[in-house]
């Protein structure tokens, strides 16, 4: 019989090392900054630099990985056209705050990388303007609403920072277009 609490005993301290385990990398609420390369298109194309602040819970399940994310970002994107004369007025797009919610789903590889895949709606302010030499007029500001998918990597540098890029593909009313590359540097809680 004692042998045999013993055993229990043993057997039981054994298994006390796995609950003391860290949870996966991956897991549990984040916040980030992002920044990178931003074009819009609509007749024409203009290139800028995008930056903004994100957050998001991620749940990791083994190498599988689904999260919920949301940013709040901007623009130096500005297109113009025409000369600013009566003649030929210019007018000028300029992109505004953009909203984003979403979700992602991931594979973890090698314990400390994640790569993902993303899908969601965006909302993107835009701002028309136009000059004709006689004075700057805007013309209308406008919430576009959209479709944004994307794809990433994202490594782990420690349980509680990580580092990642991401490539999105937005699709707006109106016939805007936006393709982005952002780096992000975040922290999990």
């Amino acid at each position: 019989m004692r042998s045999i609490v013993v055993a229990a005993l043993f057997a039981a301290s054994a298994a006390v090392p796995a609950l003391a385990q860290d949870r996966a990398p991956f897991t549990g609420p984040r916040v980030e900054g992002l920044a990178g390369w931003d074009r819009v298109q609509n007749n024409g194309h203009d290139d800028g630099v995008s930056y903004g602040l994100g957050a998001g819970y991620d749940f990791q399940a083994g190498q599988a990985l689904v999260g919920i994310e949301g940013e709040v970002a901007d623009s130096s994107v500005k297109q113009c056209s025409g000369s600013s004369t009566v003649a030929d007025p210019k007018f000028c797009a300029k992109t505004g705050r953009d909203l984003y919610i979403g979700g992602r789903v991931g594979t973890v590889i090698g314990g400390k990388t994640l790569l993902y895949a993303k899908a969601g709606y965006t909302n993107a302010q835009a701002k028309l303007t136009a000059n004709d030499g006689t004075g700057q007029v805007t013309l209308d500001k406008a919430n576009l609403d959209g479709a944004r998918v994307g794809a990433g990597i994202e490594y782990a540098l420690n349980s509680n920072s990580f580092v990642k890029t991401e490539y999105r593909y937005s699709n707006y009313e109106q016939g805007f277009e936006r393709h982005q590359v952002v780096a992000g540097f975040g922290f999990r809680f």
